[in-house]
């Protein structure tokens, strides 16, 4: 049996140790012995059951037993770990238990290991080393699959360890920073215009006495500590993201997700696994009431899912209800941004489509597919951030600005769009980052049990 803080610490210590004796092994090439490389194991045995404070959105088990879960890269959810071991050994009488795995770490997913193409090729590493394998990437503990809950010991953790791999491996690729330095606060986008002022504000905030804000670190790699640094605000990466860190890890991090409802389900996918404490979309939408104007905000407490890339995960008649908890916190911002203008802000349902062209329709058309809608925005990405947020339990926003009002006369044309950004851009931007700040004083208005399911869920948050 082990502390709580212990556990944690030997968790990280078990796996740093298996990563370098990866390194060692690679380096003479004794590759037999690779079969000493794996996952580090939690183990957490809940000796009896008892009821516990029933406003608790997370510590909870339906029954006493043993949770497990095999884990990567420890490190990374250090903090994460500690409280929400700590939330269930306080809940109930535990013993903790770590240890060595018995699953293999492929080498592909250990940072700095040289050869391992030319070793596969050559055919030097036999059977002892083990390929990355789809096999052990899947979502069946998230999407509460019957096998997952009816083992003998039952999930601790939401993800397995190749899974998390995989995922920390493409948020890298995507983003062009490893996983290290992402906030718990997330801020997705659209528009290059929107990473450009939140690196202005980045730098700004380093230079003010008493920031909370330690560094601000850019997809090419580069770390900002002060205001007079130079900057390249450009990036080449497919999904540049750009972290503004804390000193522990409560910053926030803007990421510019692209268009379209793949690019949201492909991010959130792998930001998930790293238990990030919100995300929330500050796109563009079109305003489907012909009172609004160009520059009004649109804060969704509904979501018309005509996504379809979520369908296989959750049901298009289950609801996706909107956090409270980032509602306020989002009009909470709005009104400080504003002065208190009520009227440049809607709370309404967002409609997200799959089709960037679905105006492009006969009016006959538009009018049979809306005439029983309640939406009052058209995006492409919300629904998919929303859903995504509540299949993994990540409380969720969203802030639109309306850009254009195609069913009013009121399209997205070029000239039109460059001065509702430059006009529009500083003041949205700052909204959801006020909002975020706000949310970050007190994090626990954020654990929430409208993110818990009925069945299928595991003990930690």
């Amino acid at each position: 049996m082990a502390s709580v803080e212990h556990a944690v610490e030997r968790l990280i210590e078990l796996y740093d140790a298996a990563t370098a004796r990866a390194a060692e092994i690679f380096a003479v090439g004794d590759y037999e012995a690779y079969r000493e490389v794996t996952y580090p194991r939690l183990e957490v045995e809940v000796k009896q059951w008892r009821p516990i404070d029933r406003r608790a959105p997370f510590g909870y088990v339906d029954e006493a037993g043993r949770y497990g879960a095999e884990l990567t890269k420890p490190h990374l959810l250090r903090g994460y770990l500690v409280e929400q071991l700590s939330s269930l050994t306080q809940n109930y009488p535990c013993e903790v238990y770590v240890g060595a795995s018995e699953t293999r770490i492929p080498p592909e997913y250990i940072r700095g290991l040289e050869n391992v193409d030319e070793a596969r090729r050559a055919g030097d590493l036999g059977d002892a080393v083990p390929r990355p394998s789809l096999d052990e990437v899947d979502d069946g503990i998230v999407d509460s699959n019957w096998e997952a809950f009816h083992a003998p010991v039952k999930p601790l953790f939401h993800f397995g360890p190749q899974r998390c791999d995989l995922a920390c491996a493409r948020i890298e690729h995507y983003t062009g920073i490893a996983p290290e330095s992402l906030q718990k606060y997330i801020l997705f986008t659209n528009y290059p215009m929107h990473t450009s002022e939140f690196v202005d504000f980045g730098l700004r905030q380093l230079g003010q006495p008493g920031s909370r804000y330690t560094e601000l670190v850019l997809p090419n790699g580069q770390r900002a500590t002060s205001p007079e640094q130079t900057v390249d605000k450009t990036s080449a990466n497919q999904m540049p993201r750009y972290d503004l860190c804390t000193a522990v890890g409560d910053g926030i991090s803007m990421i510019n997700i692209g268009v379209g409802p793949s690019n949201a389900k492909t991010i959130t996918d792998c930001l998930a696994v790293l238990r990030p404490e919100a995300w929330i979309m500050i796109g563009h939408c079109a305003g489907l009431d012909g009172r609004m104007r160009m520059g009004d905000l649109i804060l969704g407490n509904a979501y018309q899912r005509e996504d379809h890339v979520m369908d296989g995960c959750i049901p298009r008649d289950v609801p996706i209800p909107a956090v409270p908890e980032v509602q306020r916190a989002l009009e909470s911002s709005v009104n400080e941004i504003y002065g208190g203008d009520h009227s440049l802000m809607r709370t309404g349902t967002v409609l997200s489509t799959d089709d960037r062209n679905w105006e492009w329709h006969t009016t006959r058309e538009l009018w049979d597919w809306l005439r029983g809608s309640t939406a009052v925005a058209v995006d492409m990405e919300s629904c998919t951030l929303a859903a995504n947020g509540y299949r993994y339990r990540v409380p969720y926003g969203t802030l639109l600005s309306v850009s254009d009002l195609p069913l009013h006369a009121v399209p997205k044309l070029p000239a039109q769009a460059q001065a509702f950004y430059s006009s529009s851009k500083e003041a949205h931007v700052m909204c959801a980052v006020r909002a975020m700040e706000y949310l970050a004083q007190d994090p626990e208005r954020l654990r929430t049990r409208k993110l818990r399911r009925t069945i299928g869920e595991v003990p930690l948050r």
